[in-house]
């Protein structure tokens, strides 16, 4: 369940930020920044500082060869889909999401990857021990 949290915020950060849709901060303050500026601030420090606490960790726990190959691994799954007929990659907008989905599961992967590492190994991360 923690895995699936971690994976729902990133997926829910992202596509806050951009989605085919007009409900995304991109478009909203292109829309509304000139009257709503300091609206507009706030809400992209928000998102900065959740890509900011997603970026670190992820890069703190995989590092950028693992996010790398996390990528990978769904560009092959994509692949394996579109091979056997089950996605198909003409759709602007589904293709949009697929990369939202693509990139929340490498954050998702990288901010969980430290307590996969203590289940598998039974060692724990500095940054992990308690006190």
């Amino acid at each position: 369940m923690g895995f699936v949290l971690r994976w729902l915020f990133a997926f829910v950060l992202l596509a806050a930020t951009y989605n085919p849709t007009q409900w995304n901060f991109l478009r909203w303050s292109m829309a509304n920044y000139q009257t709503q500026l300091s609206v507009t601030v706030l809400a992209a420090l928000v998102l900065l500082v959740g890509y900011i606490i997603y970026l670190r960790a992820t890069l703190r726990s995989i590092g950028g060869l693992g996010m790398f190959l996390v990528l990978a691994v769904v560009a092959a799954l994509l692949w394996v889909g579109y091979d056997m007929g089950w996605l198909s990659f003409q759709n602007p907008s589904a293709n949009t999401w697929i990369g939202l989905t693509a990139m929340s599961l490498v954050l998702g992967v990288g901010l969980s990857w430290s307590h996969v590492r203590r289940r598998l190994s039974g060692q724990a991360d500095m940054d992990d021990v308690d006190e």
